[in-house]
């Protein structure tokens, strides 16, 4: 199952059908796509499931229909095991950015987390999910493929968010204030830290 964000709310691409009821699922063949983002951006549904058998047949129809922007970012643990967060449009985030022409995803994920914050000698440690969310910019639709990378910084001087980017502070977050930060955050990142539990929970 993917988890697409349109404005914060979930839609969810399965090939199962739950028996859940808080909310609306569409079929792949009989609905427009683009007409269902449009209506969780304005607020007439909450929560969606779009079911097709093949999943990935759902991503694959949601990508010819929606131009995907392709971004890299970073869970970034100094040596204390604080997390790296910046704070930007009223919310904390993590730092992240698109990607250039010709770069790898893991150098676009180093490249924005040293520009947004200033945080440099990292490390990539592992892999981590892929986040999808869908955004409006000049009245345009996009789905942006955020891929996310665990990393570790040696780094011992004083992070600095990068201004032109919008971000008012960046700060290193213990786990009791990552809890606190993510009540005040957007879905997707509040998912990787799920995962970042469930992992640690396997380990």
């Amino acid at each position: 199952m993917y988890k697409v964000f349109v404005n914060d709310k979930p839609l969810f691409l399965t090939n199962e059908i739950s028996k859940e009821t808080n909310f609306q699922l569409f079929l792949l063949e009989s609905i427009d796509i683009e007409q269902l983002i449009v209506k969780i951006f304005q607020n007439k549904i909450q929560k969606a499931y779009l079911y097709h058998p093949d999943e990935r047949e759902i991503m694959k129809t949601l990508k010819a229909k929606i131009p995907v922007t392709k971004a890299g970012g970073g869970l970034v643990y100094n040596k204390k095991g604080e997390v790296l967060f910046i704070f930007r449009n009223g919310k904390w985030d993590l730092p992240k950015g698109g990607i250039e022409k010709g770069e790898e995803i893991e150098d676009t994920a180093m490249r924005e987390v040293e520009e947004e914050t200033g945080v440099g000698k990292l490390t990539i440690t592992e892999k981590l999910q892929k986040t999808y969310h869908v955004f409006k910019r000049n009245g345009k639709y996009k789905l942006k493929i955020t891929h996310w990378f665990e990393m570790q910084s040696d780094f011992e001087g004083i992070p600095e968010g990068q201004i032109e980017e919008g971000i008012e502070k960046v700060a290193w977050l213990n786990p009791e204030e990552i809890k606190d930060a993510l009540k005040n955050s957007y879905e997707n990142i509040k998912l990787l830290f799920e995962e970042e539990v469930k992992a640690s929970v396997e380990d």
